[in-house]
């Protein structure tokens, strides 16, 4: 365990961390989502975490590991269309990790998800954390009006306000 890493994390509190997405941006990212979900039959859950828990900083989980967890923890992997996605934003380690489900990983694969969260990161050292978010869901929307144009039936699966740990 790195112990930089640790102190970091137990020093800076969550709030600090998680500050710039004020309720005002909350409200708008959540409008962003949903305008997204109405495009494709994917499903977007955007988490924002200042501090990873205690238990995983002890067993050394990366922020990509996190990320596996809380898609699972959050079901974004159970959809009917096995279409959703996870972006994963980790304030203390500044980075961002996205998760797809199969069925969308397929039709995508890594370089597109690597790109959208190289796309964010870029934007958040520039401290744009807003527009960092709403581009890369801007391009997630692109992509997935083009692989999983939404339907007749486009039911709305997972919320679509983002969740703040």
């Amino acid at each position: 365990m790195q112990l930089t890493r640790l102190l970091r994390h137990l020093l800076l509190p969550d709030w600090w961390q998680v500050r710039v997405f004020s309720p005002p941006v909350l409200r708008r990212l959540e409008q962003a989502v949903a305008a997204s979900e109405s495009a494709h039959l994917g499903e977007l859950r955007v988490v924002v975490e200042g501090n990873l828990p205690l238990a995983g900083l002890w067993r050394g989980q990366t922020p990509r590991q996190r990320a596996i967890d809380l898609f699972a923890q959050l079901r974004v992997w159970d959809t009917e269309h096995n279409s959703g996605v996870l972006i994963y934003l980790q304030g203390v380690d500044r980075r961002v990790e996205i998760v797809a489900d199969r069925g969308i990983d397929a039709k995508l694969g890594g370089e597109f998800w690597d790109g959208v969260c190289r796309q964010m990161a870029s934007s958040f050292r520039r401290g744009e954390f807003e527009s960092g978010t709403l581009l890369a869901l801007s391009t997630i929307t692109a992509a997935l009006r083009e692989h999983f144009p939404a339907g007749a039936e486009n039911a709305d699966e997972l919320p679509n306000a983002p969740l703040l740990l």
